[in-house]
């Protein structure tokens, strides 16, 4: 099963705003997320929104499913500020992170789409 690495989502934000010579706050007038949030994004202290996440990769060029990691251990879930989640937080975050990752491969598709249909005007 796939899940959202925070240590790799933060590695790269702060690694491609740093290669891209922003600042946070320069990050955060680009994307419309607030500084603090960038601040802990990169502390692997806050997991974006689909839109804040969406924003992040455009900006930063990344792809976000490159964020997710195969995970064995079925006994440890790390997430949101690092804290144990109980059963059902675990079953609701999975489902949100399903979501993203739908969203993601639907947007890509449409992308396909849009992009051969224009290619054939």
């Amino acid at each position: 099963m796939k899940k959202l690495s925070t240590s790799k989502l933060a590695n790269t934000v702060k690694t491609k705003r740093e290669e891209k010579g922003l600042t946070q706050e320069q990050l955060s007038e680009l994307t419309g997320i607030n500084r603090v949030m960038i601040g802990r994004i990169e502390r692997e202290n806050f997991i974006p929104s689909i839109t804040q996440f969406e924003s992040l990769a455009k900006i930063l060029e990344f792809d976000i499913t490159d964020m997710f990691i195969q995970k064995q251990d079925e006994n440890s879930f790390v997430a949101m500020r690092s804290e144990a989640l109980g059963d059902s937080e675990k079953e609701g975050v999975e489902k949100l992170f399903t979501m993203m990752l739908s969203l993601r491969q639907q947007i890509l598709l449409r992308s396909k789409f849009e992009n051969e249909l224009f290619s054939r005007s």
